[in-house]
C-alpha cells in the first residue's frame, strides 16, 4: 500500500525584489497633511475662477440681455434670451425685422442663412447673437442699401439662378465674399465657396455662370 498523502509543504513568502520598498500605512497624520493641501488648492482654483471672472466676465448668462449688435453699418440694441441665435435676432428681434437672411434647416445643413461676419459668410443658425457683439454683421440687405442690385445679383436675374428663391440670399452672401476676395476667382474656387450652400430645385449651373458673369463684370469694373 502507497503511503498517505502527506500534506503540502508550506510556501515561503516571495521576498521582495531588489531595490523596492514596502509602502508605508497610512498614517493621521498623512491623511489631514493631504486634506489640507487639497484645500488649500480648492482655495486657490476659487480665486483664480474669480479673477478670471472679473477680468473676462460672467461665465454664464441668464434671463434676457441688453446687446449692441453692429448689423448692415448700423448699431442696433436687442433685448434676448443668450442661447438667442443670430437668425433669430436677425428675424425676430431687430426693428426692422431683416428677413431676407431665411431659415430653412435650423442646424447648418443648407446655407440659406448666410450671413457675413466681419468679411466671412457663417451660419447664422449656427452662430449666437451675443457672440457677435463687437463684431461687424452684414445680411443680404447690407448689400444694397439703397435698393440697388449688386452685380452679382444683376447677374442671378440675367442668368436665371433662382427659383422657389429661398436659398438664393445665402447663395449670393457666399458668392459674394468670395469675389471680394478674388474677382477672377474660377470655377472651382466658386464652388468650394458654396458647397455649404444647398439649391433643392437644382439652379446650382445657372448658379455658377452668374458667379463667373459677375466676376468677368468686376474685374472690368477693377473688382469693384
Amino acid at each position: 500500500m502507497s503511503d498517505a498523502a502527506s500534506p503540502p509543504e508550506a510556501k515561503s513568502s516571495p521576498e521582495p525584489r531588489s531595490g523596492s520598498q514596502a509602502k508605508p500605512a497610512l498614517t493621521r497624520r498623512a491623511f489631514f497633511k493631504g486634506a489640507g493641501v487639497v484645500a488649500a488648492g480648492g482655495v486657490i482654483g476659487e480665486a483664480v475662477s474669480a479673477a478670471n471672472a472679473r477680468a473676462y466676465g460672467p461665465a454664464t448668462l441668464e434671463g434676457t440681455v441688453e446687446v449692441e449688435l453692429d448689423i448692415n453699418g448700423a448699431k442696433q440694441k436687442v433685448t434676448l434670451e443668450p442661447r438667442t441665435t443670430l437668425l433669430n435676432a436677425l428675424r425676430n428681434h431687430c426693428n426692422p425685422p431683416l428677413t431676407g437672411t431665411k431659415l430653412v434647416c435650423d442646424r447648418g445643413s443648407c446655407g440659406a442663412c448666410t450671413v457675413h461676419l466681419d468679411g466671412r459668410p457663417v451660419y447664422s443658425c449656427m452662430t449666437l447673437a451675443v457672440d457677435t457683439v463687437g463684431h461687424k454683421v452684414k445680411t443680404i440687405e447690407g448689400l444694397s442699401p439703397r435698393g440697388e442690385l449688386t452685380v452679382l445679383q444683376q447677374k442671378f436675374c440675367e442668368h436665371d439662378g433662382s427659383q422657389c428663391g429661398f436659398c438664393t440670399p445665402g447663395f449670393v452672401m457666399a458668392i459674394t465674399a468670395c469675389l471680394e476676395r478674388n474677382p477672377a476667382a474660377s470655377l472651382d474656387e466658386i464652388q468650394n465657396a458654396c458647397s455649404g450652400n444647398l439649391c433643392r430645385c437644382g439652379t446650382q449651373p445657372q448658379i455658377f455662370e452668374a458667379a463667373l458673369a459677375a466676376g468677368r463684370a468686376l474685374q472690368a469694373k477693377g473688382g469693384k
